[in-house]
């Protein structure tokens, strides 16, 4: 996909997040807004994944580890073709496959079962140390949430990756700034959060996470070690009565404000 195409798909990404999250009256509307733009690009230009053949031995790996933002990446999959868009409207329904976090047993195109934040980092360093033992050529991508960075293990596994020098792994930090229910900097300040990274053997890109150019370059340019990206992204993003509010961490819209979010984003 072109830049034109992809902001073609994240447009339909947050039209289906808005239509599930309404229709099942929960969600994380927040953060599956702030992670579309990264999920579209990663899923319309760059993973090497056939979604006829998802677990494809040579395949690359995406690690959703923020997974509350569930909504976001079924949408993405579905309208990708891993499976009906019409499941959409089973989410978080009883018996139903669409949990409301990922669950890799049920869901084709989940790599990981993840929820408890601060443990997909590490199993993304698990899968790029085991492409590089096994010289696959395959690469492991983690969308992090910002907050999840206060977990200790996520700096082990920074750390553990620097050691090997994974150059087929990259990181993704959805630099929102919110963690449920108040900004990042009020519960534990993260920055200077690209030294800490450099500091761990880490190459470090800083890029507007609703970028589509800046993600691809990020996403594609050669690596000498393992590379983060520390988006820079929008609670909310596209929907002007979102934009950076901490309660629509979990915030469900009205009838009114549903509509007038379908018809923002519809724009877009």
């Amino acid at each position: 996909m072109n830049t034109r195409e992809i902001a073609n798909l994240a447009r339909e990404i947050r039209i289906q997040i808005l239509h599930t999250i309404k229709g099942a009256g929960m969600g994380h509307i927040g953060g599956d807004f702030s992670v579309t733009d990264i999920l579209a690009t990663l899923f319309g230009a760059v993973l090497k994944v056939d979604p006829k053949e998802p677990n494809k031995a040579d395949r690359d790996r995406l690690i959703l580890s923020k997974g509350h933002a569930a909504v976001a990446l079924y949408s993405t999959l579905a309208l990708r073709g891993f499976f009906p868009v019409e499941d959409l409207k089973t989410f978080a329904k009883p018996l139903s496959n669409l949990n409301g976090h990922p669950n890799r047993n049920k869901v084709p195109g989940v790599e990981s079962n993840t929820g408890p934040l601060g443990h997909g980092f590490p199993i993304a360093v698990g899968t790029a140390i085991g492409a590089q033992l096994a010289k696959s050529g395959s690469r492991s991508f983690v969308i992090m949430g910002d907050g999840e960075l206060q977990e200790g293990s996520n700096w082990e596994a920074a750390m553990f990756a620097g050691h090997r020098k994974l150059t087929n792994l990259i990181a993704v930090v959805d630099r929102n700034g919110f963690q449920q229910g108040s900004p990042t900097s009020k519960t534990n300040e993260l920055d200077p959060l690209d030294k800490k990274f450099e500091a761990f053997g880490w190459e470090v890109c800083v890029v507007d996470g609703h970028n589509y150019d800046a993600l691809l370059k990020a996403f594609t340019d050669p690596q000498t070690k393992p590379r983060v990206i520390i988006a820079q992204t929008t609670k909310g993003k596209g929907v002007n009565f979102m934009e950076g509010k901490a309660e629509w961490h979990h915030k469900v819209p009205s009838d009114e404000q549903y509509e007038q979010a379908l018809e923002q984003v519809g724009k877009q």
